[in-house]
């Protein structure tokens, strides 16, 4: 069997282990789309991608996404961390700090600014977002199956910027720590409702380092809690935009994700005029070599 270039890279951290570990294959050329989903399934990460050349006008690669249990058209933390990879390995180069990413929803725009001693610093470019308000009995619902109060002013919303989240603000970062979900029931929901999976997001206290502490759920698609999640977040920037509270945390902001499972993630989100949302963050490498295909 042949080897092509493999690396597990660790997003939204500059330390080894703190953040969301993401499997790249660097070469994907000739798998199957069902070799790609059996390889992802193995990983047993909550996601995996796939490089490919790029087939758009303007992309520097193509990227397929999957969890173990399907394909996603878009994912943060595999965006970034599969950037990283590429250029760690001297595969792209940025032209004027800037990179061009193919993948199911369409291109991403990157940009990618240096860190001094460290690993750059890479952002994406949100899809465009499209909202739409859960209905007051399917608030109902998931108040019951997080088993703690939301808010209600804004109302919780589903967010499509390629996979759906469902977005719910609680009182306090402190309530979004002290979380515990009914996973099983939360699948249903989100199967129900069409939406990969539910994020929360709370207020830290004024002179904390982040502005909002995020946890992200997913057992729909096989993961219960998805240590630090970039389209999480950036759905997150959205339904902020939407209820008009950028002014309350900031037109750039520090969110923090995965201390309850053990991580310490951070992201930066910054919102870029009316209509641009970026997320970013640094990335390690946590292995390096290759894998049979």
């Amino acid at each position: 069997m042949p080897r092509v270039s493999f690396k597990q890279v660790d997003v939204f951290t500059d330390q080894p282990y703190r953040g969301n570990p993401v499997a790249v294959v660097l070469d994907a050329h000739g798998l199957t789309s069902e070799a790609m989903q059996r390889i992802a399934h193995w990983t047993n990460l909550s996601e995996t991608t796939f490089v490919l050349p790029p087939t758009q006008a303007g992309a520097d690669y193509r990227v397929r996404i999957f969890t173990p249990q399907s394909e996603l058209p878009f994912a943060g933390h595999p965006t970034l961390g599969t950037a990283h990879a590429l250029m760690e390995a001297g595969r792209i180069v940025p032209q004027l700090g800037k990179l061009v990413q193919e993948c199911a929803a369409g291109l991403v725009e990157l940009t990618v600014t240096p860190v001094d001693g460290a690993s750059p610093q890479i952002a994406f470019r949100l899809p465009d977002p499209a909202l739409v308000p859960l209905d007051p009995a399917q608030v109902e619902e998931l108040a019951f199956i997080l088993g703690a109060p939301v808010r209600r002013d804004p109302v919780p919303k589903r967010v499509n910027v390629g996979p759906v989240w469902t977005i719910v603000q609680l009182e306090s970062a402190q309530a979004v720590l002290d979380l515990r979900p009914d996973f099983a029931r939360m699948a249903t929901f989100d199967q129900r409702n069409q939406s990969i999976g539910t994020v929360v997001y709370g207020a830290w206290g004024e002179g904390e380092a982040a502005a909002i502490e995020v946890r992200t759920f997913a057992p729909s698609v096989g993961i219960q809690e998805d240590p630090v999640c970039g389209s999480g977040n950036g759905s997150v920037a959205a339904f902020i935009r939407d209820a008009g509270q950028i002014a309350r945390f900031g037109p750039r902001y520090t969110a923090t994700q995965g201390r309850v499972v053990g991580r310490a993630g951070h992201l930066l989100v910054e919102f870029e005029g009316a209509d641009v949302i970026r997320v970013g963050g640094q990335s390690v490498t946590c292995i390096d070599g290759s894998i049979l295909i």
